[in-house]
């Protein structure tokens, strides 16, 4: 059975640095591409970036050069490394993974930005 599980959320000053984990099990992690996302309340939700099964990384503007999205293979843990963070990134943080043309979800963890 395919699973995602985040941790690492909480809460943050502004300009301050925080790291998601993103552990995935049930499937042959690094294979797939996954992906990071985030919802706001009152917004839809947003695609933040994603690495590829080769490693490449894609990001979104509004996070381009802050977010680092990483990969552990051997730990199945995938990881999104923020900082200079503002309060417009607050929001509840999702990974999803499409496995074998199914989309997974984790069940998501808070960031809040705030003094």
């Amino acid at each position: 059975q395919v699973q995602f599980e985040e941790s690492g959320g909480g809460l943050v000053p502004p300009g301050g640095t925080l790291t998601l984990s993103c552990k995935g099990s049930g499937f042959k992690f690094g294979w797939y591409i996954m992906m990071w996302y985030r919802q706001s309340p009152g917004k839809n939700r947003e695609w933040v970036g994603e690495i590829t099964s080769l490693g490449g990384t894609r990001y979104s503007d509004s996070v381009n050069g802050r977010f680092t999205i990483f990969r552990d293979i051997d730990k199945s843990t995938m990881y999104l490394q923020m900082v200079n963070l503002t309060a417009d990134d607050t929001a509840v943080y999702y990974c999803k993974g499409d496995v074998d043309l199914r989309e997974y979800w984790g069940q998501g963890t808070q960031v809040t930005v705030s003094s």
